[in-house]
């Protein structure tokens, strides 16, 4: 039974209760079971009787006997207890408990998905680097944990569409241009401009492109430099998130907003809501209004739209592109934005409660020998895939809250330990490949027999336990825009596997012990753990290894 069955079995037993008229409440729409912190409580529990007590006008731990009644009564289940003040704690019988491990090998890498966000329809902004330089260690983090949250909505139910925002527009890819004209000639980066590495490797390349660049007027080597250095910086950068395991459906091109007339229709649909009003020379949105600490200029009083335009006219083309959800993800240094873009939602129509969540990351620290070595002050995520590897960087960055700040010791990322969370799942992974390997070899496969009843050792009721909690986490995961709960669960999967590993044997002892279905149905549970810890591993971009 598994955990959506045995809430399908409250929900029926409560609507049985209804229409024998020994309760008059309105059945909820989702019972909700989860595991207990205790297995000494049972295998699951649910706190349905404290919720509708008081419309069914009865005590709690009176709704929850009369419930515990019925639920004794359904297949699979041992034992019903009434706890504290009305919890249910619910018992399964050994079969019913283990049945669930064919349930998830059958299932496959569908297991875990779920209908918690079905007909959501989302729009989820991350990363939106500055085409002027490589991404750094502020964009990793984001690029980590957006993607992991593009997975878990989509496994969720939602439909997603993962977009990076190019801020190629302004004073700033100006600069760029200018900078790598300076660096092509010799010269210091003018003030504002850009002096790393990447600018002279810019400016090389495009001198190798075009001998020329040096006899051109300075306005006409900027303009090259500029829209040459951006095409490149543009690649380096898919490139990079390409080798990292993050995909983007929507590359969106701020400076596109400018060229279509789309600001300035922006600013006329929003003037047409009656947000937008004239003082001193510009044209200001009326934020205020909604919330933002003061107003907003939109258009210079020299007729220059600011970057506040260029995001309203962003936060209308999602909408009028179909998304009725905008979340987006921000880094440290936006909490200011989150006001200010929940206005610009209020003043194009929408609810800002319901229409776009904006999610501020916060700052990573990533120490070690290597940064020790590195000049400056930056550090790029090539400098981590280099250093450290993709798998230990996402999983790292996944495996904690976003709006907590971080600081990582990259040594310890690479150690090969069961200190390395990464480590630690992976190799329970492994693990259960080798367990499938080594008993193929033995004569062990599991069409020979499945009892699940047989499942009875305590460790093994602890990973089923377990095994069966997956798609719950997946779904409060995505619901709370929370990846690390995820990786947190897989550490706890893992826990209970290697425990079981060690108490409970796949393999025969030795060669004259005879193969049984014990042997065969253990192999069904180590297969399912492995198709969880791969499904799990995946929703985070990291790699599930058969060897390690």
């Amino acid at each position: 039974m598994t955990p959506e069955q045995l809430a399908a079995a409250i929900t029926a037993a409560l609507e049985q209760a209804v229409a024998a008229g020994d309760l008059a409440v309105e059945v909820p729409r989702e019972v909700r079971v989860e595991r207990p912190r205790s297995q000494e409580h049972g295998d699951w529990t649910t706190n349905v009787a404290l919720q509708l007590a008081k419309a069914a006008g009865m005590p709690p731990r009176e709704l929850a006997t009369h419930l515990a009644g019925r639920l004794d009564a359904v297949d699979g289940v041992a034992g019903v207890d009434v706890a504290g003040p009305g919890f249910l704690n619910i018992r399964l019988d050994a079969g019913s408990a283990g049945e669930l491990a064919r349930t998830i090998v059958a299932a496959g890498t569908a297991y875990g998905t779920n209908d918690a966000l079905d007909g959501q329809v989302i729009n989820l902004e991350f990363v939106s680097a500055n085409p002027t330089g490589p991404l750094h260690i502020g964009h990793t983090r984001w690029a980590a944990l957006g993607d992991a949250l593009r997975r878990l909505l989509q496994a969720s139910g939602a439909r997603v569409t993962a977009e990076h925002y190019i801020n190629d527009a302004g004073s700033q890819m100006d600069k760029f241009g200018a900078s790598i004209v300076a660096r092509a000639r010799g010269a210091e980066v003018p003030e504002g401009g850009y002096a790393g590495e990447w600018i002279e490797d810019l400016a090389t390349r495009l001198l190798t492109e075009r001998p020329d660049l040096l006899d051109l007027p300075d306005a006409e080597a900027t303009a090259l430099a500029r829209a040459r250095g951006y095409e490149l910086q543009l690649q380096q950068i898919k490139d990079t998130l390409e080798e990292f395991r993050v995909e983007f459906d929507v590359w969106f091109s701020e400076k596109s907003l400018h060229d279509s007339g789309e600001v300035e229709r922006a600013v006329a649909r929003l003037r047409e809501q009656g947000h937008v009003f004239d003082a001193e020379g510009a044209v200001w949105l009326r934020t205020t209004d909604f919330g933002d600490d003061r107003d907003r200029v939109l258009i210079r009083a020299n007729g220059e739209p600011t970057y506040f335009a260029s995001d309203a006219a962003y936060y209308l083309s999602k909408k009028d592109r179909g998304f009725p959800q905008k979340v987006y993800m921000l880094g440290a240094d936006h909490h200011g934005y989150v006001g200010r873009l929940k206005a610009i939602a209020a003043c194009a129509g929408d609810d800002p409660a319901t229409n776009i969540e904006v999610l501020i990351g916060q700052l990573i620290n990533i120490s070690g020998e290597r940064m020790g070595k590195r000049r400056g002050n930056a550090v790029f995520l090539t400098d981590l895939l280099e250093w450290i590897g993709s798998d230990p960087v996402r999983y790292s960055l996944a495996r904690y809250p976003a709006d907590s700040p971080l600081d990582l010791d990259g040594e310890e990322l690479r150690k090969r330990s069961n200190d390395n969370p990464v480590f630690y799942v992976q190799y329970a992974h492994a693990r259960t490949c080798n367990v499938a390997k080594l008993a193929a070899e033995d004569g062990v496969d599991r069409d020979g027999g499945f009892d699940p009843a047989l499942l009875a050792h305590p460790t093994e009721a602890a990973l089923l336990a377990a095994l069966g909690d997956f798609p719950r986490v997946v779904a409060q995961a995505a619901r709370l825009r929370e990846p690390h709960r995820v990786a947190r669960y897989l550490e706890e999967l893992a826990g209970h596997f290697h425990t079981w590993y060690v108490e409970c044997r796949v393999r025969p002892v030795d060669v004259d012990e005879e193969i049984t279905d014990l042997h065969r149905t253990r192999l069904w549970l180590n297969d399912a753990t492995r198709q969880v810890l791969a499904n799990g591993l995946g929703l985070l971009g990291v790699t599930a290894p058969e060897r390690m």
